[in-house]
């Protein structure tokens, strides 16, 4: 057993939902993926692809078309587990789900951090919301949703392909 395993640090994983310490740093960090319902992207997918049908049919040629296989794999976004120490000596670790301002954070700071738990209990707790005591700023980071993902464009034709499919099935009933 060499020296290091003597004298590990112990870090704590699940705290409160608020934490008050010093900043220690970010871990490395690595990519995740935002899960996309399925039933929800099936209806966006199809009813952009009748407004896109449509368009094809009014001018020649059509804009660039994104895959099904493309849309349902999610966005990818960023984890970088945070460490922080509290007046007491305690250790704990927290997850960041996308990214801060360069300059939000220095070693050191006095923090106090909000935090949510995740879905799965073995994760340690999210970090909602970061206030740097030293400056006085809040911080929260961002990640992509599935709404981001799709884009405004792909959402318009779905509305408008929803609007013609009512139209559609309004004028076979009439």
């Amino acid at each position: 057993m060499d020296d290091t395993e003597l004298y590990r640090e112990r870090i704590l994983r699940h705290a409160g939902p608020v934490i008050t310490g010093r900043f220690l740093g970010f871990r490395t960090s690595y990519t995740r993926e935002v899960r996309v319902g399925q039933p929800l992207l099936i209806v966006v997918f199809v009813t952009a692809s009748i407004a896109q049908a449509l368009l094809a049919l009014i001018r020649s040629g059509g804009g660039a078309r994104r895959r099904f296989k493309d849309l349902k794999k999610g966005p990818e976004y960023l984890v970088t587990p945070v460490r922080l120490r509290d007046d007491l000596g305690q250790t704990y670790e927290v997850e960041m789900h996308g990214q801060l301002p360069q300059s939000a954070l220095h070693r050191g700071d006095l923090v106090q951090v909000r935090t949510v738990p995740q879905k799965d209990p073995d994760l340690p707790v999210k970090l909602h919301q970061v206030l740097n005591l030293e400056t006085l700023q809040p911080y929260t980071p961002r990640i992509p949703t599935m709404w981001s993902h799709l884009g405004p464009g792909l959402l318009i034709q779905a509305v408008l392909g929803l609007l013609v499919a009512g139209a559609l099935a309004v004028a076979w009933i009439s």
